[in-house]
């Protein structure tokens, strides 16, 4: 008989995550295919080297269509926007919590 074994409890199956601006909720895609997209794309690319073309293509592949028009409606300068793809890339990769954590574990000196 061949063995199974469910996982379902090990997964984190709660959707997409969201940025907020201005009271409005931005979902972020967040599933695995957009993540190595982005990742093997820009994983290395530093924030002060991307161009305009990899902000909008960042854009694209990590805001559905309800985000960007949402998006669209604030009238962000682009280098606001650029701030909103920087951190939604940080959401989804999961950097900003490396950050957080880092710096919750940094010992104190007396």
């Amino acid at each position: 008989m061949a063995k199974i074994v469910n996982i379902t409890d090990k997964l984190e199956m709660d959707g997409n995550p969201f940025l907020v601006i201005k009271n409005e909720k931005l979902e972020v895609n967040a599933d695995a295919a957009t993540m190595l997209k982005i990742m093997g794309k820009y994983g290395e690319l530093e924030e002060s080297e991307t161009t305009p073309k990899d902000i909008l293509d960042l854009y694209n592949l990590m805001f559905p269509e309800e985000s960007r028009k949402k998006i669209e409606k604030l009238k962000l300068s682009f280098n606001d926007l650029t701030v909103v793809v920087m951190e939604a890339q940080k959401l989804i990769t999961g950097a900003e919590d490396d950050e957080q954590a880092g710096e919750s574990q940094t010992p104190t000196m007396t």
